[in-house]
């Protein structure tokens, strides 16, 4: 790092080991109030600024790429996601981008079995049962009361094989499920250990039980969970998304939920963050969280120091390695 430090603009605060280390690497220009910024609001802090650590929850389209001060050479995105960038607009003006690839992995596979074994056991109703003290109510405990889904035996599919996927499989296949997977091509077989590849999506999710969803947001995968596709899946089919919210059509998700076809969903991602759609706040069989996938201390900070040694890079003149434009 060159003795004067680079001046950065920090978009969010970060967890505090991350921001410690901001602060001693960079001059830096801190979001304290921590207010989820527009792309106005950082073109307007960004003077005399040489890169900028931001979130995934800013948005930084053609026209704000455009207008940022010509000083500012680098964006670092904390996230693996980089939706919220033009990475082509980034690449016409020639400004930097990085995301934080590979950190996240075990984490969101942990909260995917979470999701899966929350929704399948009814955990969201149970505790409702409990905390309104319907429990006494009722006399305690009954041999039928909430009778879930076990997963031993069952065949999960896994819609995106990537590095999450297969954690998510590896942690499956241990409580005893059937893997079955599809993925934009077939994995190798030391990669795939012994799960079953579909080529089409239609095609998985007709032999799916508990389908989870670990695909990019593209066209091509949007509403990907339809009407049409639910319509395929085994009737009392779990579903769990940790990927992105708009793989699913709400509409569709939801008459399935009230109507029964579907049993049960877990959902870590919505459409339209952080608008969720109120329908899921009543439906017992939706056990959902507010996108919390990456949300251990360990993961956050990797996330966190892999954008800053994506910065270092930069400003030792060499090629950061999450490099994206």
């Amino acid at each position: 790092m060159p003795d004067n430090k680079p001046r950065l603009l920090v978009a969010r605060v970060f967890p505090p080991d991350v921001m410690a280390r901001a602060a001693r690497d960079y001059d830096c220009v801190v979001n304290d109030r921590d207010a989820n910024w527009t792309g106005a609001d950082v073109i307007a802090r960004a003077g005399g600024v040489d890169a900028i650590l931001t979130s995934a929850r800013t948005k930084y389209p053609a026209d704000v790429i455009r207008d940022l001060p010509a000083t500012v050479r680098m964006l670092a995105t904390f996230s693996v996601g980089y939706e919220h960038i033009d990475i082509a607009a980034a690449k016409a003006r020639g400004l930097v981008v990085s995301n934080t690839p590979d950190v996240l992995t075990e984490a969101v596979a942990d909260l995917t079995i979470l999701l899966l074994l929350a929704a399948s056991r009814r955990a969201r109703e149970a505790f409702e049962m409990l905390s309104g003290d319907r429990w006494v109510k009722i006399g305690g405990w009954k041999p039928t009361q909430f009778l879930g889904a076990g997963p031993q035996g069952k065949v999960l599919g896994i819609l995106g094989m990537g590095r999450i996927g297969r954690a998510a499989a590896a942690r499956a296949r241990a409580m005893g499920m059937v893997i079955h997977y599809h993925n934009r091509s077939r994995l190798a077989p030391d990669l795939e250990q012994g799960a079953v590849y579909h080529d089409t999506p239609q095609s998985l999710l007709k032999v799916s039980q508990f389908l989870s969803i670990h695909c990019e947001s593209t066209p091509e995968t949007r509403h990907l969970v339809n009407r049409e596709g639910i319509a395929l899946m085994p009737p009392g089919a779990i579903v769990v998304n940790t990927a992105r919210g708009d793989i699913i059509d709400d509409d569709a998700l939801i008459e399935a939920l009230e109507s029964g076809r579907l049993a049960a969903a877990g959902l870590d991602v919505f459409n339209g963050e952080p608008d969720v759609d109120k329908r899921y706040f009543t439906l017992k069989n939706a056990f959902i969280l507010p996108h919390i996938g990456s949300a251990t201390v360990e993961t956050r900070n990797a996330m966190g120091f892999r954008a800053l040694d994506n910065l270092d890079a930069f400003f030792r003149g060499a090629e950061p390695r999450d490099r994206l434009a």
